[in-house]
């Protein structure tokens, strides 16, 4: 199977503390999530609460979360008020999968080493469960508990808004669907990623910096960091659905040739995909530069995106 290697590699000892720190961060971030959408038992609203809870818990490595939690470290931003912006952006997150997953966008039965939302219960109640995820996700961010400023809960509300709306993910969503069985050139592919996976990834590391109030060239570094980490994990997305085994995935591989979607690895190959990975990696690790050893997280994290093989 091939396997992407960043130049220079994601080194033993940074692997192994990026390992230990998504683990901790995930924890985190799962205990606020589950804190947030609190079990119902009674009432009929209780089917679209299980829902919602087994669309978010209990899987996934949180990478959106743990970007905005690692981002607003950099500014000393309390953990709690960045806990609640990391499960916001994985309730957003969680609410794209579950619509992606019906049989009206990719027909997928399987998520995170289990069935899809609309497997476990039905297509109505999965539905249901990704709305009220999408608008509770915002309701997170404009509770003053998030931060006691007005102005960085209105500023959060909006780039969410617009990295998750038609501008954005559903853009990037619609463009995927409309490109199916065409062949789509090198810079459509890029502009549908860039909106139907980077912008959310961008939107994450934004956040985090934003919480912390940086100034407007500190924000620019943070979103091109943000902008090539979310292209580079959809590259290696790419690679990994032509090469990685289901198991290894969590979800059905070698969808994207099924359903004759145009990707990097159709357009460029498995190698000249991993070569473009590589070199988004290495120019999101420049656009820290200045950053110090605090950054040396976000850096690994960087090379994990195109070395992971899940």
């Amino acid at each position: 199977m091939t396997q992407i290697h960043a130049t220079p590699s994601l080194r033993p000892q940074d692997a192994a503390n990026l390992r230990d720190s998504l683990t901790v961060r995930a924890g985190a971030i799962e205990s606020a999530i589950d804190t947030l959408i609190a079990p119902v038992t009674r009432g009929g609203e209780a089917r679209v609460v299980d829902a919602m809870r087994y669309a978010t818990l209990g899987g996934g490595k949180r990478l959106r979360g743990y970007l905005v939690t690692e981002v607003a470290s950099l500014f000393g931003v309390p953990a709690v008020r960045a806990l609640r912006v990391a499960a916001s952006v994985e309730m957003l997150h969680s609410y794209s999968l579950v619509h992606d997953d019906l049989p009206a966008m990719d027909d997928d039965d399987l998520r995170r080493g289990q069935p899809s939302t609309h497997r476990k219960f039905d297509e109505a109640t999965a539905i249901l469960a990704g709305d009220a995820l999408q608008t509770l996700a915002f309701e997170v961010l404009a509770d003053p508990a998030t931060h006691p400023d007005a102005e960085v809960r209105i500023a959060l509300v909006s780039a969410l808004a617009k990295a998750s709306g038609a501008a954005g993910m559903v853009g990037g969503q619609m463009i995927d669907m409309e490109g199916e069985g065409r062949a789509l050139a090198l810079d459509e592919v890029r502009r549908l990623h860039a909106l139907k996976t980077g912008a959310l990834i961008r939107y994450a590391a934004d956040a985090g910096a934003i919480l912390g109030q940086a100034d407007a060239a500190t924000m620019e570094r943070i979103a091109a960091y943000g902008r090539d980490v979310g292209t580079a994990f959809q590259v290696a997305d790419d690679v990994l659905d032509a090469t990685a085994s289901a198991e290894e995935l969590g979800k059905t591989a070698g969808k994207d040739a099924a359903a004759g979607k145009s990707t990097y690895v159709a357009l460029l190959g498995i190698d000249g995909a991993a070569a473009e990975a590589r070199t988004l990696a290495e120019r999101a690790v420049t656009a820290l530069d200045g950053f110090g050893a605090q950054a040396d997280g976000l850096r690994a994290l960087a090379y994990y995106m195109v070395e992971r093989r899940s």
